[in-house]
């Protein structure tokens, strides 16, 4: 019998595959002790990191890379989303906004409308907004749910983490008993980072990907599957940003072994 999209089921099956073939240590290994971003591109494009590197190239400027990274995350999304059931839908797609908080907390605080911001698709008509003398506040669209953290830059977290809960469907106790401990995992880890004496953050990032790597295993059929997944796609999605603008800013730093 065929598994129909858009059930649990299909979901499970399209998440455990994907989950599988997220690259292992070996595979970071390889591209850390590459030197040079064309070399390590190449690599990249013949491994597990084949589907973060489209439309990057060789000599693509620091923020082509992060443009592009952004794309494959809001596209990530999409596809997650698409195999939930309908009910989940709307929950899973406004994780793609979690790329864009950080740029929207800078212009919340009255940053400058940066130029390479008018060549990102989510960002652009915020640009033009500024360009107009309307400000760069979204007052429509995806994003404007997040339009009230410009009185307080400081709710911009707590603003996106509301309306995702908004968009929960009516659930039981047991979808409840997972998603609740996926956010006791992110919480802890956000609270550990804030701690002052931290001076090395991936350890922090090793044992939150351990964590997850267990409530994934356990979420056999459950919809928090989806946003465990998602979480440890973002912390591979974050250490290969941080292995591939290491090379594009500063090419010819050494490479720590």
């Amino acid at each position: 019998m065929s598994v129909a999209a858009g059930s649990l089921e299909y979901a499970q099956a399209r998440l455990s595959a994907r989950y599988g073939e997220r690259p292992d240590e070996l595979a970071w290994r390889r591209i850390e002790h590459v030197r040079a971003l064309p070399a390590m591109l190449d690599l990249a494009r013949a491994s597990a990191f084949s589907h973060w590197t489209g439309g990057i190239g060789a000599h693509s400027l620091p923020h082509e890379i992060e443009r592009a990274l952004r794309g494959h995350w809001r596209e990530l999304v999409a596809e997650v989303a698409a195999w939930m059931p309908t009910d989940w839908q709307a929950a899973v797609r406004w994780c793609a906004a979690l790329a864009d908080l950080a740029v929207l907390q800078h212009l919340a605080r009255g940053g400058d409308v940066l130029p390479w911001m008018r060549d990102d698709p989510v960002y652009a008509e915020l640009a033009e907004r500024e360009s107009a003398g309307f400000g760069a506040r979204p007052e429509g669209g995806p994003l404007a749910a997040l339009a009230r953290a410009w009185s307080d830059p400081d709710r911009m977290g707590g603003l996106w983490l509301a309306e995702w809960r908004r968009r929960l469907p009516n659930h039981g106790s047991a979808d409840e008993a997972l998603l609740a401990e996926v956010g006791r995992a992110l919480r802890a880890h956000l609270a550990a980072f804030h701690d002052r004496a931290v001076r090395d953050g991936w350890p922090l990032r090793r044992a939150l990907q351990a964590r997850l790597s267990l409530l994934f295993r356990r979420a056999m059929l459950d919809p928090a599957a989806a946003f465990v997944f998602l979480a440890l796609e973002a912390l591979d999605l974050e250490r290969l940003r941080g292995e591939l603008l290491r090379r594009a800013v500063f090419p010819g730093l050494p490479l720590v072994a």
